[in-house]
């Protein structure tokens, strides 16, 4: 199997073909995400696959935000098209996990850390982050984090 870079040009190709304009540009999207991040820096690289699902990660999020606020102007169709090109995106991350998942989690990285208070909620989100592996928002996961510690 290739790398998800790989898969996600296949994907695109095959979106072409198919003439399916919404898959086409969301994946066109994508591949220009990850093509900005690869030279990003000091000098062009190609990255991994983990570095690609992060890229990912982070334009699905941009999207149900954009989306969040589309709505809330009152333009529902251009918040539809940001729900849709997120759906797209969705296909190609792991799926998140549920609520009771990241507390479990969450408590099992802050146990193994020895964690107990708010003045070390810097280094419980890297253990917890690290335990999650962008399986979840960064935003439930400090929510969790503050909760435990709070």
């Amino acid at each position: 199997m290739g790398t998800l870079k790989d898969r996600l040009n296949d994907d695109l190709h095959a979106a072409m073909k198919s003439r399916d304009e919404l898959t086409t540009s969301t994946l066109r999207m994508a591949l220009s995400a990850v093509r900005t991040a690869e030279v990003a820096g000091d000098e062009a690289r190609e990255l991994s696959d983990d570095e690609v699902l992060a890229v990912l990660t982070k334009e699905a999020k941009k999207r149900r935000e954009a989306a969040t606020a589309f709505a809330g102007a009152g333009r529902a169709d251009q918040a539809a098209k940001e729900t849709a090109e997120g759906e797209v995106l969705d296909r190609y991350l792991p799926k998140q996990l549920t609520d009771a998942e990241i507390a479990e989690i969450v408590g099992q990285a802050l146990a193994a850390g020895g964690f107990t208070g708010k003045a070390q909620m810097g280094p419980a989100m890297k253990a917890a982050q690290a335990a999650v592996a962008g399986r979840a928002e960064g935003g439930r996961v400090a929510a969790e984090v503050r909760r435990r510690l709070g």
